[in-house]
């Protein structure tokens, strides 16, 4: 059986008898896969750690490591959990079969093994592999690389938890106005390559995109992998996406364009991280006081007339390595105290 892109399933033979080894490799090949094997236990999980197989035939009797501490290790392993094994054992008996499948084993195959029978469970196992990897490019095409390994390690379940975390939000300076001077083409071209150039920023400070919200974002720093220095990453991010703004102003002016400019909140403090919506559809998002108040201050950099502003919770924590201006306390709506204000440097990077 070969891939949707027409290459050879690769597979992964482990059995501690030389002769079955290479008979079943034999007979595989002849099918059309690619085999590699291993002699224990121990060598197929190194093989597997640094090659990509398919699918794994697993002797249960071996040296060195048996069959079932092999399932053990797979089924604790986040990377390899999900890879298809088919024993192929002379170990008889329920209790056998049952363990086998409980630490995550496909199917359970009695030597010697009907080689008809054994083709037919390859095939089905390979095409449910196939759908799997299809559902996770999903996955990972609508969902971060944090929230992806987030659902991989803990499952989907509709709710959150409390962390310690930034957010920052980021909006374009006069969108609707650029809006109505171009092409619809034209915007959605802008809006690709700002979203492009304000991800690569946020990913290499480790953020998290949450929304995307027209020509406006929500990012959150500490969640679902948490970070010490949440509160420096996020600023830092701040910093990099004016400068590459900034950048992308120039290359529209040289063509003839409207440059663009953006404003940037960033509060920090404790909030509600995870899933919210139904069943059938839902996305990773933080809510809570510091969220609301990370919009306000985004919103009110157009007040201030400055580039990023940040809280006084997050300024606590940047030390020395940045520069800020205070800006005073601010009354916002929905706030029954007012809060801190204060203005980031974006020219100066923290090193």
């Amino acid at each position: 059986m070969r891939d949707r892109a027409g290459e050879p399933a690769r597979l992964l033979v482990v059995d501690d008898n030389k002769v079955n080894r290479l008979l079943l490799t034999r007979s595989l090949e002849l099918q059309g896969h690619r085999v590699s094997s291993a002699a224990d236990g121990r060598v197929a999980l190194e093989m597997l750690r640094r090659e990509p197989v398919d699918l794994v035939l697993l002797d249960m009797e071996m040296p060195e490591m048996d069959g079932f501490q092999v399932l053990e290790v797979l089924v604790d392993d986040v990377q390899l959990r999900d890879m298809p094994v088919i024993v192929t054992s002379s170990l008889e008996g329920v209790a056998n079969v049952v363990r086998c499948i409980e630490l995550g084993a496909e199917d359970y195959l009695t030597k010697p093994v009907n080689p008809v029978l054994l083709k037919a469970r390859i095939d089905a196992c390979l095409e449910k592999k196939r759908l799997r990897d299809a559902q996770k490019e999903l996955v990972r095409r609508f969902a971060t690389p944090e929230v992806a390994q987030d659902l991989q390690k803990s499952g989907f379940s509709l709710g959150g938890k409390r962390v310690r975390a930034s957010v920052l939000f980021c909006d374009i300076r006069g969108f609707t106005t650029l809006a109505e001077s171009q092409a619809p083409e034209e915007t959605i071209e802008l809006l690709n390559t700002w979203y492009t150039l304000m991800f690569d920023a946020i990913g290499g400070h480790g953020g998290v995109v949450t929304q995307m919200m027209g020509d406006g974002l929500m990012a959150v720093f500490g969640a679902p992998v948490a970070l010490p220095d949440h509160e420096a990453r996020a600023v830092q991010a701040a910093q990099e996406m004016i400068e590459l703004v900034g950048l992308f102003g120039r290359e529209r002016e040289a063509a003839g364009k409207p440059q663009i400019a953006v404003g940037i909140g960033i509060a920090s403090g404790e909030m509600v991280a995870g899933y919210v919506g139904t069943q059938e559809r839902a996305s990773y998002t933080c809510i809570g006081d510091t969220v609301n108040l990370a919009s306000r201050l985004e919103a009110h950099t157009k007040v201030a007339q400055r580039g990023i502003l940040i809280d006084g919770a997050t300024r606590e924590r940047l030390g020395e390595g940045f520069r800020t201006e205070a800006l005073g306390p601010v009354q916002f709506k929905g706030k029954t105290t007012a809060v801190e204000v204060y203005a980031v440097d974006p020219g100066q990077r923290s090193a």
